[in-house]
């Protein structure tokens, strides 16, 4: 009974209480809110493609609970903004456009969330971007504020698979056949995606591409890439090269490395700054078994899963040569060979989730003055910057072997931010072969884990005049910066080889050679 009145006496004690209370008791806004931005960048948006969702932050600094009666965005119902005012998507026909009655306590605050996709052709149809514009209004009546809104939208070309409504009247994405196994049938994959049209076998530097899927290079056909292209991923996106197909990407040396007007980039298709370096955005560039010719120039790949993926045709010499190329940002691997043939010369790897560089399941792999680098920084990686084996390992656990023919590195850095960053995985039922020469790497076994003979430094068939355990000094390894200093270990260590007579910038090679892709520079303080 006593429990009871207790009870009885806190409630009415609290209806007292809030029935003298003013919190909702809202007063008129006058007009006096304040912003933490009078403008709001959405940054670069490609046409038709969803941007990041941004966020204004409005204050009620007064000492009075108000109400807005109107927040609503300048162009009305035609506005390609949308928006999200503390949780509430609005009244208007179309969500997100208008918002009644906004509520703000007193010496407090709410979030609005922005977000748009803009359809350039609804603009302006002989430009190939613009600045798109509008405002968020906050109207009381009696007084008017804004807040203004800014997004440049890019126009592009667009290549991504047909949809198709089967039977059950579900929407499929269409999938890739092709000469999976090599038996001169074409067998159905689940890749999704289709093969390049003839009219499009040709990407210039006139739009950006944005490719949806896997844009595929049929049997006999090959993609030219222009000098400055640019070309875009959506996520799980990529190109492949079927057999017999090939890519010739071939850019320019620009004059300015920033503005990089000459260089082909391959990179995901989001264009916000937070998204410049994040990995794994989209997947790869595929050169399927039977691909022949590849060949890329001043190119530059990030954030992929893997940046180049390379299988098969071991023997022949014309499988992949890249030049004067970076590959970053790869949650995976940079490159990752299998079973192939890789001519590199002037390429610099760095930050990848495994190995910068792998040549597994045996091969043919000849790298010059390249600059082979890991300094991931997210967690713990399991493989070192470069990986070589000669076998793998299917599903069943059987172990399949194939021949190491050669694997020489000449001139080249091997370094990063783990110890060791060479792994020679080598199965003694199979070839393998390698060499270093003039090298510089990365690899300290204090606790004698590493056994076998392809580990026996001072073998000068294997290990010819490699350097170990200095550092290279490079310039900002964790901002991609692999550029040495002037006295730098890697300085003049190398001899003359290769067939380029200048760095990946372009600045003519001094004899004796440095090492890396890079030559030597004095940094600037």
């Amino acid at each position: 009974m006593k429990r009871n009145i207790y009870f009885l006496i806190t409630i009415s004690t609290l209806v007292f209480w809030s029935s003298c209370r003013k919190d909702f008791e809202f007063d008129l806004s006058s007009g006096n809110l304040e912003f933490l931005k009078d403008t709001v960048y959405l940054d670069t948006v490609f046409s038709n493609i969803g941007s990041s969702t941004y966020n204004l932050k409005v204050y009620n600094n007064s000492n009075n609970d108000i109400v807005i009666p109107n927040v609503r965005l300048s162009q009305g119902q035609n506005s390609m903004y949308r928006l999200n005012v503390d949780g509430q998507t609005g009244s208007g026909a179309i969500s997100g456009k208008e918002f009644e009655n906004v509520e703000i306590l007193a010496k407090d605050s709410m979030f609005i969330f922005i977000e748009t996709t803009i359809n350039i052709q609804t603009l302006v149809s002989s430009e190939t971007q613009f600045l798109y514009t509008d405002a968020i209004e906050f109207d009381t009546g009696s007084s008017l504020q804004k807040v203004e809104l800014v997004t440049l939208v890019k126009d592009a070309v667009f290549i991504y698979p047909q949809r198709f409504l089967n039977s059950e009247g579900d929407y499929i994405t269409e999938t890739l056949t092709f000469d999976v196994d090599g038996d001169g049938m074409d067998d159905e994959t689940s890749i999704k995606g289709r093969f390049l049209d003839d009219s499009e076998l040709t990407f210039t530097n006139d739009k950006p591409y944005v490719v949806y899927g896997y844009a595929a290079v049929n049997d006999g056909k090959t993609l030219t890439i222009e000098a400055g292209a640019r070309v875009h991923f959506h996520s799980n996106s990529g190109l492949l090269v079927t057999s017999g197909g090939s890519i010739n990407a071939q850019g320019t040396l620009s004059a300015d490395e920033n503005l990089m007007e000459g260089e082909i980039i391959f990179e995901g298709d989001r264009l916000e700054p937070g998204f410049s370096d994040v990995p794994g955005q989209w997947q790869t560039i595929w050169l399927f078994n039977g691909s022949t010719n590849n060949i890329f120039d001043h190119v530059t790949i990030k954030n992929s899963t893997v940046g180049l993926l390379s299988e098969g045709n071991q023997d022949d010499v014309l499988k992949l040569n890249i030049t004067n190329t970076q590959i970053y940002n790869s949650s995976n691997f940079g490159i990752l060979g299998r079973a192939t043939s890789i001519n590199a010369e002037n390429l610099v790897i760095n930050n990848s989730g495994q190995s910068s560089f792998a040549g597994t399941f045996g091969g043919r792999y000849n790298v010059v003055h390249s600059t082979l680098a890991n300094y991931w920084n997210n967690s713990f990686r399991q493989f070192p910057s470069v990986l070589l084996n000669n076998y793998l390992v299917d599903a069943d656990n059987v172990t399949f072997t194939n021949p190491l023919e050669e694997a020489n590195f000449t001139n080249t850095i091997i370094y990063g931010n783990d110890n060791p960053e060479l792994l020679l995985d080598k199965d003694n039922d199979d070839t393998f072969n390698f060499k270093f020469t003039n090298c510089l790497i990365r690899f300290n076994d204090s606790s004698n884990n590493f056994t076998g003979d392809q580990y026996d430094f001072d073998n000068v068939a294997l290990y010819e005049n490699v350097v170990f355990n200095e550092d290279p000094e490079f310039l900002e390894p964790y901002l991609n910066k692999l550029q040495i200093p002037d006295g730098s270990p890697a300085e003049g260590f190398g001899i003359v080889s290769g067939n380029l007579f200048s760095d990946i910038l372009g600045t003519m090679r001094t004899t004796p050679r440095d090492l890396g892709a890079y030559e030597s520079i004095v940094f600037e303080d």
